[in-house]
């Protein structure tokens, strides 16, 4: 007989939280804290969303993304999980580029910035701090109108050189590119401008882990292999989810799904009011990666010297067409050290990522497809080989994943690795206005992706849904507004 993966659940919480991606496992540990009953609900076998791993045979784990994040993740995680967490996050200091037009080693914060601007690249240091100071100012309510590539013109005229070296690695962070708003670059520059580049050492297995420990002491309910079909909504607002065929009820729903597919699959257009469901059409998916996985033999060994996070690129100007065309000509690779997981095997890894549009790869025949996996190894494998040489005889597992890769894990749509585009954060606030008790927490507006932005959008939306449920208890829907699971 099949597991119930949904054993022992009660009929009735006061929040469903849809999703255990980093915003949705936030927002239900703070709502467990606070003493609600929540339940978290997961489709997959694992927790994390794209935060997770996977291992293969030889003592070898993957990270699944790439997650270099900005200092704020360590008062997040302290404030938000716990000191144990907050404890492994450590910066990274060798932020390597490496192009057609410069190459050089950072570690990626304003007064090294300052110092390459000025002294490497002749820029007039008033200029520079006028750019960082704008790049600070900026927020949620500023004018949407200038691009990034404007803002980028009114500082520094015709410097190609300087829009890569600005550009590249927040393009690789959250898929922003020089059309979009400058907003979505100027806060997510600044942030990491302020102290640099910084990962969780210890690797996702250990993070979920302890995320796991610290939401079953917060009596959150969690469940793996579950996965929700439908929001029910009723005259009221939200009524309850239909589960792996089991209906159960609540008060309230936190979807961390794809924005998208919450509103038009999991509830339906017909739950909302015309002018919403016109605006929430014109959200833009985000673009999605492929990633090639690179687990290094026994005993081999890589020099750290060859960098923590290498900007690769033989193209000769930075163009998002280019990033995302499926002649790759921009990699981005992040090496895994021993001390990335110190209470591990002693191991070396690296993985490349590169960004790219699903339908590159969606339609093409199975054949096809595994010939252009394959394609994309090789063609990895050689852009490597000039940092890493006899990079073939020292590789001992190599896989790639592509965005059909990414949508058949997470479900997301068309494998967004980053969620929408910034339009997408107002329709995701406004959910509430809509039906009551429905709210979203996810990677929204490129403001909001991330692992940084994804914890603190679940923490925004877990203050939102803890107001409600203190304004007014709400009355549990009668047994007969919902149908029965059969």
């Amino acid at each position: 007989m099949p597991r119930d993966f949904l054993n022992g659940c009660k009929d009735y919480y006061d929040v469903i939280v849809i999703g255990s991606g980093l915003a949705g496992m936030t927002a239900a540990n703070i709502l467990g804290r606070a003493g609600h009953r929540v339940l978290l609900l997961e489709q997959h076998y694992k927790l994390g969303g794209l935060a997770t791993w996977f291992r293969r045979p030889g003592s070898h784990i993957f990270d699944i993304s790439l997650h270099g994040f900005p200092a704020g993740m360590l008062k997040s995680c302290k404030r938000y999980w716990n000191e144990d967490i907050a404890s492994s996050i450590v910066q990274l200091k060798n932020i390597r580029f490496d192009n057609p037009m410069f190459s050089l080693t950072t570690t990626f914060n304003r007064e090294d910035f300052t110092r390459l601007l000025t002294g490497r690249f002749g820029i007039e240091e008033a200029t520079v701090k006028g750019f960082f100071d704008t790049a600070r100012q900026m927020n949620f309510y500023d004018d949407q109108q200038m691009t990034t590539r404007e803002l980028f013109d009114k500082f520094f005229p015709g410097r190609e050189d300087i829009v890569r070296l600005l550009m590249e690695p927040i393009t690789y962070a959250n898929g922003s590119t020089l059309e979009d708003p400058a907003i979505t670059y100027g806060i997510v520059f600044s942030n990491f401008m302020a102290k640099g580049v910084y990962i969780y050492e210890g690797g996702t297995d250990d993070l979920v882990a302890k995320m796991q420990k610290e939401l079953t002491s917060n009596g959150v309910d969690y469940r793996i292999r579950c996965d929700v079909s439908r929001i029910f909504v009723g005259s009221k607002g939200v009524e309850g989810v239909e589960v792996n065929g089991r209906t159960i009820r609540c008060g309230n729903v936190v979807s961390n799904s794809n924005l998208n597919a919450t509103i038009f699959n999991l509830v339906g257009k017909e739950k909302f009011d015309s002018d919403f469901v016109e605006q929430a059409q014109q959200v833009r998916l985000n673009n999605s990666s492929t990633q090639v996985y690179m687990a290094i033999k026994e005993g081999v060994e890589i020099d750290e010297s060859t960098g923590d996070l290498l900007f690769s690129s033989t193209a000769p100007l930075f163009r998002t067409e280019a990033l995302l065309s499926r002649d790759i000509t921009s990699r981005t690779f992040s090496f895994y050290y021993p001390r990335t997981r110190p209470h591990y095997k002693r191991r070396f890894a690296i993985v490349s990522s590169t960004n790219a549009r699903y339908e590159d790869w969606a339609d093409l025949s199975e054949e096809d497809y595994q010939a252009s996996k394959q394609d994309l190894i090789e063609t990895t494998l050689d852009a490597l080989e000039k940092y890493v040489p006899a990079i073939r005889d020292k590789v001992d597992v190599v896989e790639a994943a592509t965005p059909k890769t990414f949508k058949h894990y997470t479900k997301h749509l068309s494998g967004a690795s980053f969620g929408t585009k910034f339009e997408g954060l107002a329709v995701s606030r406004a959910l509430p206005e809509q039906v009551p008790g429905l709210f979203h927490a996810g990677s929204v507006g490129i403001i909001m992706s991330g692992w940084l932005g994804a914890i603190n959008y679940g923490v925004i939306v877990a203050n939102d849904v803890d107001q409600r449920l203190g304004k007014a208890q709400l009355a549990a829907p009668a047994p007969s507004a919902l149908p029965m699971s059969t």
